[in-house]
């Protein structure tokens, strides 16, 4: 099984597949050695992304299983939406600062797995 690189984001990361984005650069760029496997959801906060985390990472919490292997490295894009005025017309998509820095955490220490070193 090949190493995976994985870009889990909003629609920054979504669309960084697009002709001359860095997703493509990446995934050109290791095409021989790595897959790089573009998971970026428009429209999502950090909120919406535990909604789709165990399917985009569906060992991570077990540390992985055998024939899962550990990502090679893992990018974690969002903020954009979180950001969004709460009294505009995007208010569904705000997060509260305070809860946005706790989803991050989340979500980064969801993905650490202690190193065998």
């Amino acid at each position: 099984m090949r190493p995976k690189i994985y870009l889990f984001g909003d629609s920054i990361t979504e669309s960084s597949f697009n002709d001359g984005g860095w997703g493509a650069a990446l995934a050109n760029h290791f095409s021989r050695t790595v897959d790089v496997v573009l998971r970026g959801y428009s429209g999502y906060n950090t909120r919406w992304a535990f909604k789709v985390f165990d399917r985009v990472f569906p060992a991570a919490e077990s540390g992985g299983s055998e024939g899962t292997a550990q990502p090679l490295a893992v990018t974690v894009f969002f903020g954009a939406n979180d950001a969004c005025l709460p009294d505009g017309y995007a208010a569904f998509q705000h997060v509260p600062v305070d809860e946005y820095k706790q989803n991050l955490h989340s979500i980064v220490s969801s993905l650490k797995v202690p190193s065998p070193l």
